[in-house]
């Protein structure tokens, strides 16, 4: 087991500061983008060419959020074990943030829950966080939108950010996979 959570936290670390070291510039529009995907059909393409066209003002935040992306999907899909990895790359890379440890905190507990449900509730104050941070570093490109569902987290609601304006609902996965709404844009 310290085998695996060595290799994965390897990984983490390698697909991190390969994103840090970007200096591609944002692709661009393709008009497949934003088409919707049944899961293992193309969708890690469709994620990774949305994601770039977008670019937040902090190169370190905009590493980050590529996590925060995939953690998202993770959640939608109901994969425990894929938001474990997503939220371990957020832990290591918010570390690097000033004012991280907020994001530090919180994805260090996502990526110890043992239930998906749980991983919901705690990526609610991860997504709180992710928006007041992404809302003061500000874009260069691109734009992000602030997702909200009513009904999470047991009708109290919850928010998110996300790169296309169609609601993919991470509190609530396929059973609820459209319910929410985009609350703000940020540009």
């Amino acid at each position: 087991m310290r085998r695996i959570t060595s290799f994965v936290i390897t990984i983490a670390a390698v697909t991190l500061f390969a994103a840090c070291g970007n200096t591609q510039k944002p692709a661009e529009a393709d008009p497949h983008a934003g088409h919707n995907h049944a899961p293992g059909e193309g969708h890690g393409a469709t994620v990774e060419k949305t994601v770039a066209r977008l670019s937040l003002k902090d190169d370190k935040l905009n590493a980050v959020y590529q996590h925060y992306i995939h953690l998202t999907g993770a959640l939608v899909n109901g994969d425990m074990v894929e938001a474990k990895v997503a939220a371990n790359a957020i832990e290591l890379g918010s570390k690097q943030l000033n004012n991280g440890a907020g994001l530090t905190a919180l994805a260090a507990k996502i990526g110890a829950a043992t239930d998906i449900e749980v991983q919901r509730a705690i990526f609610s104050d991860l997504s709180n966080d992710f928006i007041a941070k992404v809302k003061s570093s500000g874009l260069t490109s691109g734009e992000l939108y602030v997702e909200y569902c009513p009904m999470a987290l047991n009708d109290k609601g919850a928010s998110w950010l996300s790169n296309q304006k169609d609601i993919k609902n991470p509190y609530f996965g396929e059973s609820m996979l459209s319910c929410g709404e985009v609350k703000e844009t940020i540009k």
